[in-house]
């Protein structure tokens, strides 16, 4: 049932509220797994207001990695480098990760591989180890990485012959979805199988990963990310594309369908009901961008509109719907579960951007109240070869310190950096193998930041040429 705007207007008095920009970042009040709000004014030992996060980063002397003093990190896998317990080397191009909790003392980290089209295009490939191959033609896919007690590294092929792995998500049943991020079909790039699918793996039991299916109920467009409602059972879904940009997207389970390990793949291809995200303003007007958006706080009532050929055979998803039916958002790209909703990312949008321009938003969807609100809002950073600002967000995650830590997807200097609840930034890390020089500036985005599950260890990726990174040290809120 569509929302009235009597309904609209109730909501958004209980949603709207928002939280002031402190520089260029507006950080959330309300971050799921955060510590109780902070007002930003703590003071060190001579009253003066201390400064967010951990202190300057520290060139590294090996030229990989700067952080703050105290902060240390590890190479767990290094494409061309380690190997996989079949004695191939790690595939290149990392991308989104997420962390489980395995079996003493065991960290299971299973990463996405962004590789799209043929396996003879790329130098490091994921496998195709048997059993676990969907198009034999296709670079992609995700291996899943051990880490063991006392730091011994085992890897393995998750899944392979998928194509450009790009972000995805974890289920509350302990499992990974990994997204493909692209729309070509059997012929197209020399793929044998249509790809622009979602598939299921499983950290904990190889022999479940065997003959991998697509999740076809979930449609077949650029994905981005996935998260699952563990109360309603919906998913969530991210479209990373353009002309027109992408889409929010809501799938219903068919009445009497219960999640669980491996049961999306029995799924057929139309089970349920997948639909786009179409917002309004409070004064009933339709939003056709979620660029058009400028102020922290700013709430929109959504509707769900029907995807009407979810596969997409012959128009894509997204060109499926009439201007003024769905909204669209620039680069929607990571998401995760917290706080009874979906927080998901809207990369920069400058010329490309039909509202105002900006280097990143990060919107929560209320699945109670149907709504989206703006909850983080990067001003436009008009020197990414400085120190201080930041632009482009992408795969994100919560600190159990509290606030973001948030992986720069953007142009120059590459960081991790993080945003506390009161709203001020600070940086964590920073790529220095790709940095290059001012004439011929080189690049490599961050990907796949996540804690471990016992908080003591960040994860993070240089996607190119394809290194995941464990950072330890002195972990405390950041204030």
């Amino acid at each position: 049932m569509p929302l009235s705007r009597r309904d609209f207007t109730a909501r958004t008095v209980i949603a709207g509220a928002g939280v002031a920009l402190t520089g260029t970042v507006g950080a959330l009040a309300t971050a799921p797994g955060a510590l109780a709000a902070d007002d930003g004014t703590r003071r060190d030992e001579h009253g003066r207001p201390c400064e967010p996060g951990y202190g300057p980063l520290v060139p590294d002397p090996a030229g990989l990695l700067a952080l703050p003093a105290g902060f240390t990190y590890r190479v767990i896998t290094h494409s061309g480098v380690t190997t996989l317990d079949s004695g191939e080397t790690t595939p290149s191009h990392h991308d989104g990760t997420a962390a489980f909790e395995g079996h003493r003392g065991v960290t299971l980290l299973v990463n996405n591989h962004e590789l799209k089209g043929k396996r003879e295009n790329w130098a490091h490939p994921v496998p195709l180890a048997e059993g676990l191959v969907y198009d034999p033609a296709a670079a992609g896919g995700c291996t899943v990485v051990e880490v063991r007690r006392g730091g011994e590294v085992a890897e393995w092929v998750g899944v392979a012959g998928t194509s450009t792995n790009c972000a995805g998500g974890a289920t509350p049943w302990d499992t990974w979805l990994t997204c493909e991020e692209t729309e070509d079909l059997a012929g197209k790039n020399g793929m044998t199988k249509d790809h622009g699918y979602v598939f299921e793996v499983d950290p904990h039991d190889r022999r479940a990963n065997r003959d991998p299916q697509p999740i076809k109920a979930f449609g077949r467009y650029a994905h981005e990310a996935v998260v699952i409602d563990p109360r309603r059972g919906h998913a969530y879904l991210t479209e990373d594309a353009s002309g027109p940009n992408g889409l929010f997207y809501r799938w219903t389970p068919p009445s009497g369908f219960r999640h669980g390990r491996g049961r999306l793949r029995t799924l057929s291809a139309d089970a349920g009901v997948l639909q786009a995200a179409k917002c309004i303003d409070s004064s009933g007007r339709f939003v056709d961008d979620l660029s058009r958006a400028t102020r922290i706080g700013t709430v929109y009532g959504v509707d769900w509109v029907d995807v009407a050929d979810r596969d997409a055979r012959t128009v894509p998803v997204r060109k499926q719907f009439a201007d003024g039916v769905v909204t669209r958002g620039r680069k929607l790209e990571g998401m995760w579960w917290g706080d009874g909703g979906a927080y998901f990312v809207s990369s920069y949008a400058r010329e490309e951007s039909p509202g105002a321009a900006h280097d990143g938003q990060v919107w929560f969807y209320d699945p109670k109240r149907r709504t989206v609100r703006l909850t983080v809002l990067i001003g436009v950073n008009t020197d990414t070869s400085a120190e201080g600002g930041y632009d482009g967000p992408d795969n994100i995650t919560v600190s159990p310190y509290g606030g973001l830590v948030i992986a720069e997807d953007g142009s120059g200097l590459q960081h991790l950096f993080g945003a506390t609840e009161s709203g001020r930034t600070y940086p964590l890390a920073r790529n220095e193998l790709n940095i290059g020089t001012a004439e011929e500036p080189e690049y490599s985005e961050f990907t796949g930041v996540c804690f471990s599950p016992d908080g003591r260890t960040l994860y993070a990726n240089l996607q190119d040429p394809g290194i995941m990174l464990a950072i330890t040290g002195p972990w405390r809120r950041a204030h």
